[in-house]
């Protein structure tokens, strides 16, 4: 079957979270404000922001993503609290090689709502989206080897540390080079 043709769900849910594909008009607000929020800690890992974007280039980025989703190149999804609807932050399946039959995940998370286990319950929802839906038969996390935090999500949920790619990668800022983890999961 062609990518194109793949019924991929605009909508997951958790037993804390809803995700879903970034296609309604104004994400880019909320979205907006959790960079601006946590500027901070998006900046070290994160080249995409290390100034904040302003609300209209956000909606842009997200309506980007909506037609990547829509192309089967990658499938990024806002992640809101099912009680309070409170935005998250985001995860996507990206990196897609439909060839070999693999991608990676990549995520960030609005900082006050860091440590609760979130990102965790969403990147889990994601592998079994990427495992049993769209039949990945293999799941990267790629992350600066100092990012704890990434690199925590990636073993609390069974991913393999394959290797460190000494000065692979430059930093988020660009002023120096680092070195990236490269962890996976097959099935």
């Amino acid at each position: 079957m062609k990518p194109i043709l793949l019924d991929v769900p605009l909508q997951l849910e958790t037993d804390r979270l809803f995700l879903r594909a970034p296609l309604q008009a104004g994400d880019g607000d909320v979205v907006y404000e959790a960079i601006r929020d946590s500027i901070n800690e998006l900046k070290q890992w994160l080249s995409l922001f290390q100034t904040i974007p302003t609300v209209e280039e956000t909606e842009i980025i997200l309506r980007n993503a909506h037609i990547d989703f829509l192309k089967r190149e990658s499938f990024r999804y806002l992640i809101f609290h099912k009680d309070t609807n409170e935005f998250i932050g985001t995860a996507s399946l990206h990196a897609i090689n439909w060839k070999v039959s693999k991608c990676e995940i990549g995520y960030w998370i609005n900082t006050q709502f860091s440590g609760k286990g979130y990102m965790t319950e969403a990147v889990r929802e994601l592998i079994n989206l990427g495992f049993q839906q769209l039949r990945f038969r293999r799941i990267g996390i790629r992350c600066e080897s100092t990012n704890l935090s990434s690199r925590s999500i990636a073993e609390k949920l069974g991913f393999k540390l394959e290797g460190t790619l000494r000065n692979d990668d430059l930093s988020a800022d660009g002023s120096k080079l680092t070195d990236i983890c490269i962890y996976s999961i097959i099935m």
